[in-house]
Parts: C-alpha cells; sequence; structure tokens
C-alpha cells in the first residue's frame, strides 16, 4: 500500500508541479520548482524506499535516511511491540520502517484465530446427523461443514519477523565470517531535499 500510495502522491505532485513550473508567472515557477525538490525525495523516502533484505549472513536494512547492515553474528534480538526493531549486540538498536506493526491486522488475526477455535470445538462437540451420504458431519465438506484451517492466526508483518527470527537462529549460531554493523547516510536522499529547503527559504526571504 506504501508503494502504490507514493506512486500516486508522485504523480500528483508531478503533475501539479511540472504545469506550476511550464504555465507559471512571477516567482511561481520557482517555488514550484523549489518545493518539487523538497517534496520529492521526502516521498520516495517514507513510501518507496524502505526494504528489508535479508541473506545467510546479514540483515540488510534500508530505511528513509538510513541503510544499516548487520550481520546476523551482531543481532541480539528482534523485537515487535508499536514498531519492529533490531537490537543489536552494542546496545543500539534499529527500527525496521519496512515492516510496520499493524495493530489492526493483529486484531483480525485474534478473531481469525478465535472464530477457528470456536469452530473446532463446536465440531468436536457435534452430533450426529444426517448429510448427503447418509453419515454424520464430515469435516472434508460432504456433509455440509467447512474444513478449519489449522494453526493459530497471524498477522502478515508478524509472520515476516517470525521468519527473520528463524534466519537469526539457524545463522546466528553458524561458523561464518561476522563484521561489524555498518551505517550509511542516504545523501541522495537528504541532498535534494535540503537543496529544495534551502531555496524555499530563500525565495521567502526575499518576498
Amino acid at each position: 500500500m506504501a508503494l502504490i500510495g507514493g506512486s500516486l502522491v508522485l504523480v500528483i505532485i508531478g503533475w501539479l508541479g511540472i504545469d506550476a513550473v511550464v504555465s507559471g508567472t512571477g516567482r511561481t515557477p520557482w517555488l514550484a520548482l523549489a518545493t518539487l525538490i523538497l517534496v520529492v525525495p521526502l516521498v520516495v523516502a517514507f513510501t518507496l524506499r524502505p526494504a528489508v533484505f535479508a541473506n545467510h549472513e546479514r540483515l540488510r536494512i534500508r530505511n528513509p535516511f538510513r541503510v544499516i547492515v548487520v550481520p546476523w553474528g551482531e543481532v541480539e534480538v528482534l523485537r515487535s511491540g508499536y514498531s519492529n526493531e533490531v537490537l543489536a549486540k552494542s546496545g543500539k538498536k534499529y527500527q525496521l520502517w519496512a515492516i510496520p506493526v499493524s495493530l489492526r491486522g493483529r486484531k483480525k488475526a485474534a478473531r481469525q484465530t478465535a472464530r477457528q477455535s470456536a469452530q473446532q470445538s463446536s465440531g468436536r462437540g457435534a452430533g450426529r446427523g444426517f448429510g448427503l451420504f447418509g453419515g454424520g458431519m464430515r469435516p472434508d465438506g460432504l456433509g455440509g461443514r467447512t474444513p478449519v484451517p489449522e494453526g493459530p492466526g497471524r498477522a502478515e508483518t508478524d509472520k515476516i519477523i517470525d521468519e527473520l527470527r528463524e534466519m537469526l537462529e539457524a545463522q546466528g549460531k553458524a561458523q561464518t565470517p561476522q563484521g561489524e554493523v555498518t551505517v550509511r547516510w542516504a545523501y541522495e536522499i537528504a541532498g535534494p531535499a535540503v537543496v529544495g529547503a534551502v531555496l524555499l527559504a530563500i525565495l521567502a526571504a526575499l518576498g
């Protein structure tokens, strides 16, 4: 949804901004250009850019303004509360912007789990009925009852964290070369945004 929303916002901003640059008069084209230079990188940073990559050696986190590479041997724990975070052994924590916590998704999964438990309980306590084939209530759907999926329901983002934890457990104990945590600032995002902010400030000061 972030990718779709970000793409739509970029299309709208581009359409309005380019139209103002081409058709505007006076200071309007300059204001529109400065706004585009400021806003476009920020929209990309918070919608299209965030991602998490994992392989058998390390975890690579691409957040809006930073890229963090954490070898599995340096990961202390993956925490999930109101946000999903990686806690390094150095004590520093890094948020996973690409895997946001969905309280709505958790509530939906909890309701689904409760429904499944209720259906399973009612199925175990159901009396003998008469289905299409003359037998009782059958769990395969032939006797009129829908099969119940097994296992507790989980929100999608929680499932992703579960997979990362499994990788941490598997790779954290492996005898592979371990490095240090590296953090690189996304100057390709911050640079244009700063330039746009400076241009807007100059235009505002000039009146």
